[in-house]
């Protein structure tokens, strides 16, 4: 905040109107305002404070009706204006007590209200404009331009005359009421009361810090046990008062560090030296277990021999019982295969003997390549049969076609007849042939259609004709048919027997060239049980 300028007008000991221009003062820096006492210094500054906030400092705030001039022509007002810079801003504030001046008619006084006005000037054009004449708005409007009450600034920037001549002339004590009232310094003291309760209570966890110490320490000792030969070395342990209590007892904490490692070294010897020793009786037991593992081994071993020398006999037997079904198993598969087709021989002839009784009794006899024939002609009529099985299928659907047709003929007959009969008595009712002519033109217009269906019910007739020649060619071929299935049948049959007398004339010349001692031509086996006869 800066000032520019402060006009008074019968403020305070000015009767008149005073200008103050605190540019020129500031011109070189700090300036002074001094004079006589009753010259008007403090005024000065009242009025700076009076236009920033309406009010005076100190007790004077207690009577704003003394601030006007007793000296002053009746009807000059009362009046402050303070031009100032805030921040960027330019302002100007005017400020008018309550006060009363001479009324303009008659005789007598009137009071006139207290006045404020706040303007700002544009650094554009220069010119003024007015913000607010609200006591209430100017004065927050200050207060957040400053940044500080009428309090704060009076304390901070200007220090009331009054008191600081009692300030002046005041004992210790109250000099320090009266500094604290002035500045306002209950937050020091009660930061100072707040360090005096820090340092009680750090005083309070130092104590307890100490007391768990010596306590410690106490442990330490307990823990480490007497050891007579650190004994002269170690302090005495300190009270917990003891400013130098915590490095005493770090002290005696070294000391039982040093005993508790050298004792560590010599338990860590003994503990190497019983682990040695130990390891040694391991490895001497370990070797008598195994020694007595082999013993033991050994005369199971011993038992086991005596239990074979014992069996040898019968094993010897048995192995030779062995080598003999190990040769037998070579020829084995062959023996299956022979067995297999002696019983597939078996079950050839009963089949054939069963098929030569269903036989014709002329082809009961008869040989293959007679029965091989009569099969080949049998098959040929068996297609032949199906090929005319096919054509009576086909017949059937063009009887279910013709009975269609038939229906359909019949029912287009009787719709001709009608038309007939409609067309002659028409004729009886109409008397001009261009009547007639046109009564006739609808069936008329209708005979195609009417010979197209014509057309098809004849040739749905004819194929019921060729129906009826080939249903009776299917019955016979059916008849052959099933005629040639039995033939087939009995042919097979004289096959499969004739077949079967060949496998056995076979196994009845292998089994006349073996001879005792000399290898089968099939399995191999010397060996000839059960020849085939």
């Amino acid at each position: 905040m800066r000032l520019h300028h402060l006009t008074l007008t019968a403020f305070g000991p000015f009767a008149g109107t005073e200008r103050v221009d605190f540019e020129r003062l500031a011109a070189d820096g700090l300036f002074l305002l001094h004079g006589p006492t009753g010259a008007g210094k403090t005024s000065v500054l009242d009025a700076v404070c009076y236009a920033l906030y309406g009010s005076v400092p100190g007790a004077r705030q207690q009577a704003l009706s003394s601030l006007r001039s007793d000296h002053a022509d009746p009807g000059a007002p009362t009046e402050v204006v303070l031009d100032l810079t805030v921040g960027e801003r330019r302002l100007e504030i005017t400020r008018r007590p309550e006060q009363e001046r001479p009324k303009r008619r008659g005789t007598g006084t009137t009071r006139d209200k207290a006045l404020s006005l706040l303007r700002e000037r544009d650094p554009r054009t220069g010119e003024w404009t007015a913000l607010s004449r609200s006591h209430q708005e100017i004065g927050l409007e200050i207060g957040r331009l400053t940044g500080m009450s009428r309090e704060q600034f009076c304390q901070v920037v200007m220090l009331p005359q009054g008191d600081f001549a009692r300030f002046l002339r005041a004992g210790a004590e109250e000099r320090a009421h009266l500094l604290g009232r002035l500045f306002d310094t209950g937050r020091f003291a009660a930061a100072e009361r707040r360090l005096a309760e820090r340092r009680a209570e750090a005083r309070d966890r130092l104590r307890a810090g100490d007391e768990h110490l010596v306590s410690l320490a106490h442990r330490v000792d307990q823990a480490a046990g007497p050891c007579p030969d650190l004994a002269a070395d170690t302090p005495p342990l300190p009270g917990p008062d003891d400013p130098h209590c915590a490095e005493a007892v770090l002290a005696r904490a070294a000391v039982a560090r040093v005993a508790a490692r050298e004792r560590r070294e010599l338990a860590d010897l003994r503990l190497a030296a019983a682990e040695a020793a130990a390891g040694r009786a391991a490895d001497r037991h370990a070797r008598a277990v195994r020694t007595a593992e082999l013993r033991a081994r050994r005369a199971a071993a011993l038992r086991e021999d005596d239990e074979l020398n014992a069996a040898r006999p019968g094993i010897d037997r048995d192995r030779e019982r062995l080598e003999r079904a190990e040769s037998a198993a070579t020829v084995l598969p062959a023996l299956q295969v022979c067995a297999d087709a002696r019983a597939a021989h078996d079950s050839a002839l009963a089949r054939e003997e069963e098929a030569r009784r269903h036989l014709p009794p002329d082809l009961r006899e008869a040989g293959e390549e007679h029965l091989v024939s009569r099969e080949h002609a049998l098959r040929e009529e068996i297609g032949r049969l199906t090929a005319a099985r096919e054509a009576a299928r086909e017949a059937a659907a063009l009887e279910r076609d013709l009975t269609a047709l038939d229906a359909e003929e019949a029912a287009e007959h009787r719709r001709f007849d009608e038309l007939g009969t409609e067309l002659e008595r028409l004729r009886r009712e109409r008397g001009t042939p261009a009547a007639e002519a046109a009564e006739l033109a609808p069936p008329a217009a209708r005979l195609p259609e009417i010979t197209a269906l014509l057309d098809a019910a004849r040739a749905r007739r004819d194929a019921a004709r060729r129906r009826d020649r080939l249903d009776a060619l299917l019955r016979e071929a059916e008849t052959a048919h099933l005629a040639a299935g039995r033939a087939a049948d009995d042919a097979r049959a004289h096959w499969l027997d004739i077949r079967e007398r060949r496998l056995d004339g076979l196994a009845a010349e292998l089994a006349g060239a073996l001879a005792d001692g000399t290898p089968c031509a099939v399995c191999g086996s010397t060996e000839h049980p059960r020849p085939a006869r």
